[in-house]
C-alpha cells in the first residue's frame, strides 16, 4: 500500500480551472441565426454531422433550438450533409 503515494497522471489535473460556459448569442447580441451560412453552423455539429448538445456548446435553450432549426434547414437545401465521415479536419 506504500506505492499508492506515488500516483502519477499522464496529463495535468485541472481542478477549479474550468471556464464557465456562456451563450455566444446572448453575449454578442445575435438575434437571428442564418441557415445560409454553413461555415458558421459547422461550429455546432461534430465530425459525423450530428448537432452538438447544449451542455457542450453552452448555448441557452432558446438559441439551441434556433441553431438546431438552422442546421436542419441547411441540411434540407443541401448546404450541410445529413451524415458525413470526418466532416471537419
Amino acid at each position: 500500500m506504500a506505492g499508492n503515494k506515488n500516483i502519477r497522471f499522464l496529463s495535468a489535473i485541472t481542478i477549479g480551472k474550468e471556464q464557465k460556459k456562456y451563450c455566444r448569442f446572448l453575449k454578442n447580441g445575435i438575434k437571428y441565426i442564418d441557415y445560409k451560412d454553413p461555415d458558421y453552423l459547422l461550429n455546432f455539429i461534430n465530425e459525423q454531422g450530428k448537432i452538438l448538445p447544449r451542455r457542450l456548446t453552452g448555448n441557452s435553450l432558446k438559441y439551441q433550438r434556433k441553431v438546431a432549426q438552422a442546421v436542419k434547414r441547411a441540411r434540407h437545401i443541401a448546404l450541410l450533409p445529413y451524415v458525413a465521415d470526418l466532416l471537419k479536419k
